[in-house]
């Protein structure tokens, strides 16, 4: 069946395709799994088995009214692996996810991962602080916050040039907008919960061999805020900067970011 159960009740989409060692992918904001079609499409090609996990109140999955913090949603990560039975997992996450895999990692252990992908991760803290300078003021997020509420759609349009380059095809740019699958409120959860997580600690801690690709044209997730630092923190990262990469590297970087994965798998 395509849905596993977390340990609240709440039903989990799933979905996977190909043979061989186990790739798991976890999504951004607002995405459920077909955001990786064109991922899961390649390496699949190449002898592995990609998973896909649509979070909690995204996609497919059920949308219960709580269970958006990052305890639970790890939880849910660490549910799909126990019920898959998993083993020598690579994780690929973007943006919110990393957040996501680092949880998982520091509440759950890494005994069934093989390594970790951090795809422009929003990680490790976003909020501005005293102990935190580099980190944007909490008025920049409730101006967006305050945006969903009034007009979703109309920010989404607003976003979307930025997500990509300006080589980046209309057809493209439609389809991958299309694939927002969230509401408002689940939104708004969601990124309250990333906002508002402090895992510097939790990121020195982090023993398995450790990926971050972040480009410095990212506007989503300014790379001075969030990729050097993160690279700082998780001890032997490779860190590879995509020059005049935006957010959605995934999409407009693809050949190069495929080889790049594969090569850190390889060693």
């Amino acid at each position: 069946m395509p849905f596993i159960t977390a340990r609240d009740g709440t039903q989990l989409f799933w979905r996977e395709w190909g043979r061989g060692a186990p790739m798991l992918f976890l999504n951004s904001l607002g995405f459920g799994t077909q955001m990786w079609d064109y991922q899961m499409t390649a390496f699949a090609e190449r002898g592995f088995r990609c998973i896909g996990l649509d979070r909690r109140g995204h996609g497919r999955s059920d949308q219960p009214a709580r269970g958006y913090d990052h305890d639970t949603l790890a939880d849910d990560v660490a549910a799909l692996i126990e019920a898959l039975d998993l083993d020598r997992v690579t994780l690929v996450t973007h943006s919110l996810a990393g957040g996501e895999a680092v949880r998982y990692l520091t509440r759950h252990g890494d005994a069934r991962i093989a390594r970790m992908v951090l795809l422009a991760p929003m990680t490790p803290m976003l909020l501005r602080t005293g102990d935190n300078p580099e980190g944007l003021p909490r008025s920049a997020f409730e101006e967006v916050w305050a945006q969903w509420q009034r007009d979703y759609p109309k920010w989404v349009a607003e976003a979307t040039a930025p997500f990509f380059v300006p080589e980046t095809s209309a057809a493209m740019m439609r389809s991958v907008v299309a694939l927002l699958q969230i509401s408002i409120p689940v939104a708004l959860a969601c990124s309250r919960a990333m906002a508002e997580e402090d895992f510097r600690t939790e990121m020195r801690r982090i023993r398995v061999p450790t990926l971050i690709v972040h480009g410095d044209r990212d506007r989503s997730a300014p790379i001075e805020v969030t990729g050097r630092p993160s690279a700082a923190l998780v001890p032997g990262c490779r860190f590879l900067v995509y020059e005049g990469a935006p957010h959605g590297l995934m999409y407009t970087h693809m050949e190069r970011l495929h080889a790049d994965i594969l090569a850190f798998m390889g060693d």
